[in-house]
């Protein structure tokens, strides 16, 4: 069996002498897995390094069982390009630990993620956008992979507008106008994840970062009995240190 794709290195593991399992995010297939001979050799080391987009192509005998991932070439080498920004590389370990623990071999909702995860990744050289879009990205993955939140209306009085708030518990939006007896064990839900156009206000990346960080916790990664990676709460100390 074989086939051929583009996809997001998210990471790899050595294997024998020389050889490197290569974990990657692809955009029709979703996570896959297959063995580099020579991978791990210094030469080749850079093409790998996560974040990275290459053209590859897998063969193998049996869809589930570890192939052979031959990398035709490098589409977008990301890493070297941000060697002087501590945040950005930060948020390629991010993205790429969170997509690799959060998915399993074959898991094909990630070919959901693709597209939005490369407008990230290529996004990390404009510190002043990509981190209201990283916050926008993991919304897009608690929904692609089943754990979406319900912000379309309040959940006490059905209206579309005015929202404030999420609840923890349930991951329904609601006013906080209409929860004033509970709206501090509420969670804030920031204009500009509601409306792509609001202007950032001070606050609202770290409010966004601990209401998305909630729901990884408790829904998502809970679901797979895994924390949260530790990648992430390094990037939101960066974040928070900036702010």
């Amino acid at each position: 069996m074989n086939w051929s794709d583009d996809g997001i290195i998210l990471g790899g593991r050595r294997f024998g002498e020389g050889g490197l399992i290569l974990d990657v995010l692809t955009s029709q297939r979703g996570r896959r897995s297959g063995l580099v001979y020579g991978g791990a050799s210094r030469k080749r080391r850079a093409q790998y390094e996560a974040g990275n987009t290459v053209a590859l192509a897998w063969s193998g005998r049996l869809d589930d069982q570890l192939g052979r991932f031959d990398v035709a070439e490098s589409r977008r080498e990301r890493a070297s390009r941000l060697l002087e920004d501590p945040a950005a590389l930060s948020a390629v370990s991010a993205i790429t630990s969170i997509l690799r623990a959060s998915m399993n071999e074959g898991d094909a909702a990630g070919s959901n993620l693709y597209e939005a995860t490369v407008l990230l990744l290529d996004e990390l050289e404009h510190p002043d956008i990509w981190p209201a879009l990283y916050v926008r990205w993991e919304l897009g993955l608690l929904s692609a992979l089943g754990f979406g939140l319900d912000l379309e209306e309040c959940a006490i009085t059905g209206a579309n507008d005015g929202l404030t708030h999420v609840s923890p518990k349930t991951g329904r939006a609601v006013r906080g106008s209409e929860a004033e007896q509970y709206v501090d064990r509420l969670l804030a839900l920031p204009d500009f994840l509601m409306l792509p156009a609001a202007p950032l206000q001070p606050g609202d990346i770290a409010a966004g970062l601990k209401l998305t960080g909630h729901f990884l916790e408790n829904r998502l990664f809970a679901a797979v009995h895994r924390g949260v990676p530790p990648e992430r709460g390094r990037l939101v100390l960066r974040l928070l240190s900036k702010a």
